[in-house]
């Protein structure tokens, strides 16, 4: 299982499964990160959080906890 934390930059991957629970999970998929999508992974902070990504053509910058939450293929 690879998830959106662990993917590296420049890479596009496709969401497999959103793990979670309740609000954080409502939150995620409000941001429009649903089984399916493409999402291009384009920067990580020096520290690795936050992670800048592009999904449905805007950009997102998604804190390492919900990235972690985001199952990749």
């Amino acid at each position: 299982m690879q998830t959106l934390r662990e993917t590296e930059v420049g890479k596009t991957v496709s969401v497999v499964k959103l793990h979670g629970e309740g609000a954080v999970k409502r939150r995620i998929m409000d941001m429009g990160i649903t089984k399916g999508t493409q999402v291009y992974v384009r920067k990580v902070a020096p520290l690795g959080d936050p992670v800048e990504v592009t999904v449905r053509g805007y950009e997102l910058s998604l804190r390492k906890e919900d990235a972690q939450m985001v199952e990749v293929q």
